[in-house]
C-alpha cells in the first residue's frame, strides 16, 4: 500500500466525505474535502496526491471539473478517481476520455476503493520517473502551437460536396492544414493537441476567418460552406464572437452547415442543446459529421434534429459489395429522407461505390472519386465538372 499520501475528496455530502475521512485515515492517507467544484479546483493547486471525484456536485458536473483539472498545467498529472451513482456507461466513457485515471460506481467496498488507488497511485509514480521528458515534449507542442497561432500558421481547402442525381454543386467543406514540421502536421494530432492545451477555439478561428475571407469572395449565394465544429466550442460562451466573425465578412449564417465532430466527447448535454439552439435561430444549419463511428448515436441525432447527416468513410468504402453496409445506408437514406434531412457519403473513391450510392437513393457526396480537395476556389468549375 502506498500511503502518506494526500487524498482530496471531492464531495457535497457531508457523511459521505467524514466517513472517507476516517476509512483514508485509517489506512495513513492524509485527506482535504472540497465540497464544490470551485473548492475543488482551488485546493488541487498544491501538495494533493490524488483526487476522489464526485459526479455530482451543487455548482457544476463533475466531468466539467476533471476536464478543467486535466487541462490546467499545474494539475494534470494529479489522478483522478471518479465516483458516481450513476451506472450510465457513457459517464464513464466520458470521464476516462477526459482523462480520469478509473471510475468507481456506488455503492462499492472500501477493499475495491483502497485497490483501484493503489493501482492508480503506482502508476502515477511510474509517470512521475518520466515527467521530466513528457514536460520538455509538452511544451514543445505548446510551443508550436503558440507560433502557429501568433503567424496564423494555417492554410484552407475545399473539397466539393455534389447532388449524386442530377449532379450539381451542393457546397464546400473546409478543411484545416496546419503549417508546422512537427507530427502536428497530420490535422487530426493539430486538433487534439489544440484541445488538449485549451487553444482549439483560437485555432479553429484561423482557419474559418481565411475560409469566410474567401467564401465571401467568390459564393454566388446558392452554394453551401461546411466548417467543422467541435462540441467544445459549441458548449463555450464563444456565439456572440462567432455571430460577429461571420457578419464582419458579409457572410450570411445561412449559408452555413456547421459540421459537429468528435474529436472530443459532449460534455454537459444540457448546455450544448442549448447553444446549439442559439446557432440555429441565427440561421445556421446543423451536420453531424462521420455518422457510425465515435461518439455518434441516433440519441444525438435525436436531440440535434440536423439538417444534414455525413455518413463515415468506414461505411461508405466497398458499400457496393457489403450487404451490412448496404442495409446501414439504406436505414439511413429512409431516415433522412423521411424527415427531410440530407444524407451525405463521405469518402467515395470509387466508381462502384459512387454507383451503389446512388441506386441506394443518397443525396450527396464528396471524395476523391468526385473531386480532390482544392487549394484555390474555381467555383465556375466546380459547377460545370459535371455538367
Amino acid at each position: 500500500m502506498l500511503n502518506g499520501k494526500t487524498v482530496l475528496i471531492v464531495d457535497d455530502e457531508p457523511a459521505i466525505s467524514q466517513l472517507l475521512t476516517v476509512i483514508l485515515g485509517s489506512h495513513g492517507y492524509s485527506t482535504r474535502v472540497a465540497a464544490t467544484g470551485q473548492q475543488a479546483l482551488e485546493c488541487s493547486t498544491s501538495n494533493i496526491d490524488l483526487i476522489l471525484l464526485d459526479m455530482v456536485l451543487p455548482d457544476c458536473d463533475g466531468i466539467n471539473i476533471c476536464q478543467q483539472l486535466k487541462a490546467n498545467s499545474q494539475t494534470k498529472d494529479i489522478p483522478i478517481i471518479v465516483i458516481s451513482g450513476n451506472q450510465n456507461k457513457s459517464d464513464r466513457i466520458k470521464s476516462l476520455y477526459l482523462g480520469a485515471e478509473d471510475f468507481l460506481s456506488k455503492p462499492f467496498e472500501p477493499e475495491e476503493l483502497f485497490a483501484r488507488m493503489d493501482v492508480v497511485l503506482r502508476r502515477s509514480h511510474h509517470h512521475d520517473e518520466d515527467s521530466e521528458e513528457n514536460t520538455k515534449q509538452q511544451e514543445q507542442t505548446m510551443s508550436e502551437l503558440q507560433r502557429i497561432i501568433d503567424e496564423e500558421s494555417v492554410n484552407v481547402r475545399f473539397q466539393p460536396i455534389y447532388f449524386l442525381k442530377p449532379m450539381r454543386l451542393l457546397g464546400l467543406e473546409m478543411l484545416s492544414r496546419p503549417q508546422t514540421t512537427s507530427t502536428m502536421l497530420n490535422p487530426e494530432v493539430f486538433f487534439k493537441a489544440a484541445l488538449k492545451h485549451g487553444v482549439y477555439y483560437e485555432v479553429e478561428m484561423i482557419g474559418w476567418r481565411k475560409a469566410l475571407k474567401i467564401a465571401s469572395e467568390n459564393f454566388a449565394g446558392q452554394e453551401k460552406l461546411f466548417l467543422n465544429c467541435e462540441p467544445h466550442l459549441v458548449e463555450s460562451d464563444k456565439f456572440k464572437t462567432v455571430k460577429k466573425t461571420f457578419s464582419g465578412f458579409g457572410m450570411s449564417s445561412n449559408e452555413v452547415f456547421l459540421e459537429i465532430t468528435e474529436r472530443s466527447a459532449v460534455i454537459a448535454f444540457d448546455i450544448f442543446y442549448e447553444r446549439l439552439r442559439e446557432y440555429r435561430q441565427e440561421g445556421f444549419k446543423i451536420a453531424v459529421d462521420d455518422l457510425g463511428a465515435g461518439y455518434s448515436s441516433l440519441e444525438s441525432i435525436i436531440e440535434i434534429r440536423p439538417e444534414a447527416i455525413k455518413l463515415d468513410k468506414h461505411i461508405v468504402n466497398g458499400v457496393h459489395n457489403d450487404s451490412y453496409k448496404n442495409s446501414i445506408v439504406k436505414l439511413f437514406v429512409a431516415f433522412c429522407r423521411e424527415n427531410g434531412i440530407i444524407c451525405v457519403a463521405e469518402g467515395i473513391e470509387t466508381k462502384k461505390d459512387f454507383d451503389a450510392l446512388i441506386e441506394l437513393g443518397v443525396d450527396a457526396g464528396q471524395g476523391y472519386y468526385l473531386c480532390r480537395p482544392t487549394d484555390t476556389l474555381d467555383l465556375a468549375a466546380l459547377h460545370s465538372l459535371y455538367l
